[in-house]
């Protein structure tokens, strides 16, 4: 079986992995506020998926295998500097381009400190809910037709990378309104939560430092650094 039919047999039926309608970056924001719980459902469902086969944490390889038997793991692994592969010697990214050490030291140690409130949380996570990558037709239907970075983690990720990528959409806040409007309670949400926005904010810094994309770095560098004061006035 390829990655994507072993993926397709972990979903529930109703998950589509070749949705049609339009990219979801199209939305404005009033179009975003109308189906948000659109995409909110979808990812319910995704967290949903039948994982009982699966061992780990991580991105899943070709055979859709983990790299990684802890969360800990996991999170404090993708930053390794001599990980083999793209980000051999990323540090280097500190000497060459707008990322400063001390920032990325403070978020890392940020997520570190709230990692044992993730340990334990296995779901199956797209891991590239960013809205270029997100098909809905605005009315009734979401879907993620792009799965090669899935794999096994808290399902609270697919909604941080949502606000990594449009923070001035709220998607916690509308998060925390949906949960109780449904009787839907996560544990330690906050610190979860957090937990994962550092983990991938810092994940998706360094990679548009690495292609010299300033403009981008300076949107993540803020939303990381208002995160805290917006998760914790909820």
């Amino acid at each position: 079986m390829s990655k994507d039919d072993i993926i397709k047999s972990m979903l529930p039926d109703q998950v589509n992995m070749t949705p049609n309608g339009f990219v979801a970056d199209l939305l404005n924001p009033d179009q975003f506020a109308e189906c948000y719980e659109l995409f909110f459902d979808e990812i319910f469902k995704v967290s949903a998926a039948s994982i009982s086969g699966v061992e780990g944490y991580g991105e899943f390889n070709e055979n859709c295998k983990t790299e990684y038997s802890t969360c800990r793991e996991y999170l404090i692994g993708t930053f390794a500097e001599e990980k083999e592969g793209y980000w051999y010697n990323w540090k280097e990214l500190y000497d060459t381009t707008m990322i400063e050490r001390d920032f990325v030291e403070k978020y890392l140690k940020e997520m570190i400190s709230r990692i044992d409130y993730c340990e334990g949380k296995r779901y199956l996570v797209n891991n590239n809910t960013f809205f270029e990558n997100t098909i809905t037709d605005g009315k009734t239907m979401v879907g993620f037709p792009d799965w090669s970075r899935s794999g096994i983690c808290d399902f609270l990720l697919d909604f941080a990378i949502m606000d990594l990528n449009k923070p001035y959409l709220k998607i916690p806040e509308r998060l925390v309104d949906y949960c109780k409007n449904r009787d839907i309670v996560i544990p330690d949400f906050k610190e979860r939560f957090l937990c994962m926005a550092y983990y991938k904010g810092i994940d998706v810094l360094r990679w548009h430092a690495s292609i010299d994309d300033t403009e981008s770095c300076i949107s993540i560098i803020k939303s990381i650094g208002e995160l805290k004061d917006r998760i914790y006035a909820l």
